[in-house]
């Protein structure tokens, strides 16, 4: 029996086959394949192989079962050594090298003939074969012939695939990780900022309550505009914590509750101190989905309507409708408006429009990212439109 022939690269042979981390489970994909050469060709057998150092295994087979083999056996050895992509052995019974090769014995079951297409990735290594066997002689003809190199073209693009995918998914885990670790890092620091700015607010109030009469109208102007960066920063510091410690609330924590008793203790945590008009649904709703989540929500959403209004009363009127398995909630408001050009951007987290509130402090771009991914937790969508010097409307869905 002659021996297969070992290719002179064979240990970076295998290391490009190993590189694609394919698994032994059978696929469907690849099953496919096989079905289809047995179907297409009428041989009864049909492999899908991969030559390692020591065996070959069997991706897929139809016709033979065989899970792997002694590479010094197998005839897709002799295939992946040989200088041809295509091995082609007719009668191994005929064939001086194989007439006395174990398969080629086997009774009814002998490997009598053997065709293999060389699976050829994109650095010229053959990793392993499709192959089609015969219990009795045959030849291949070159419609066969053509049918099968198709199929090892599309084995190859499976295991390229397969590769792509892996690294995807690995690309993608060590994203989340880094991702939770920078959210961590922002946490952290957040938190450790706020008692410092905390101490420069008090501290900046007790030198202008001991010192203002010491101090000339700049040093007063200076010591008011230190604790209005520090408010600001710490208004910032505040977005971020709130951004990120969304994702701790959970959307299965249901419970059943009134929408007005809700937006009534909104009203009062939002401690509105201009004059502002805020028009309830006419008929109160009771609702079924996480409180917490749509306070946050309506919290950010009204009281933007009231931070970034330019009338001297300011109109908010909520109303509700129930469509299909979701109920709608639109807040519309008269204030000054959201130019065209800034609509689409506005849920990106950091992006602002560039307007002063009334107090004439500029947003800092969390508050609305914060409200889509909230809203986006309750199964919904948000949409806003808006007209300057008219008003802006947002309205969101909340599954049932």
């Amino acid at each position: 029996m002659l021996s297969p022939t070992t290719p002179t690269i064979d240990k970076p042979r295998i290391n490009a086959l190993r590189n694609y981390e394919l698994s032994r489970k059978k696929s469907k994909k690849f099953d496919d394949i096989t079905e289809l050469a047995t179907l297409v060709t009428g041989f009864p057998i049909s492999l899908i192989s991969f030559v390692e150092e020591d065996e070959v295994w069997f991706k897929s087979t139809k016709g033979m079962d065989i899970c792997s083999s002694d590479r010094d056996l197998s005839f897709c050895s002799y295939a992946v050594g040989s200088k041809n992509d295509i091995y082609v052995v007719e009668n191994t019974k005929a064939d001086e090298r194989f007439f006395d090769h174990p398969y080629a014995n086997l009774g009814e079951q002998s490997v009598i003939f053997y065709a293999g297409i060389c699976l050829i990735d994109k650095k010229g290594f053959r990793i392993g074969t499709l192959c089609v066997i015969d219990h009795k002689p045959n030849i291949l003809s070159e419609k066969n012939k053509k049918t099968l190199q198709l199929l090892a073209s599309q084995v190859m693009k499976l295991v390229e695939s397969n590769k792509l995918n892996k690294e995807f998914k690995k690309n993608q885990k060590n994203l989340k990780i880094q991702n939770k670790n920078l959210k961590d890092f922002a946490g952290h620091v957040s938190h450790d900022m706020k008692m410092p700015l905390a101490n420069m607010i008090v501290t900046s109030d007790i030198l202008k309550m001991r010192y203002s009469k010491n101090l000339d109208e700049k040093g007063n102007e200076y010591l008011n505009y230190l604790k209005q960066s520090s408010l600001t920063l710490s208004s910032y510091i505040s977005g971020l914590l709130e951004h990120y410690e969304s994702e701790s609330l959970s959307s299965h924590n249901n419970e059943t509750f009134s929408l007005n008793h809700l937006l009534e203790e909104i009203i009062d945590l939002l401690n509105i101190n201009v004059d502002c008009t805020i028009n309830f649904p006419e008929k109160d709703l009771k609702m079924t989905t996480n409180r917490a989540i749509l306070e946050q929500i309506l919290l950010n959403l009204i009281g933007n309507s009231i931070k970034y209004s330019d009338k001297k009363k300011t109109k908010i009127t909520l109303s509700y409708k129930h469509k299909n398995d979701k109920t709608f909630i639109k807040i519309e408001d008269n204030g000054a408006g959201i130019p065209k050009n800034n609509l689409k951007d506005i849920f990106n987290l950091f992006t602002t429009v560039g307007q002063l509130d009334r107090y004439g402090n500029k947003g800092h771009g969390i508050g609305l990212s914060t409200v889509k991914k909230l809203v986006t937790e309750l199964g919904g969508k948000i949409k806003v439109k808006s007209k300057l010097d008219v008003g802006t409307t947002f309205i969101f869905s909340i599954k049932d």
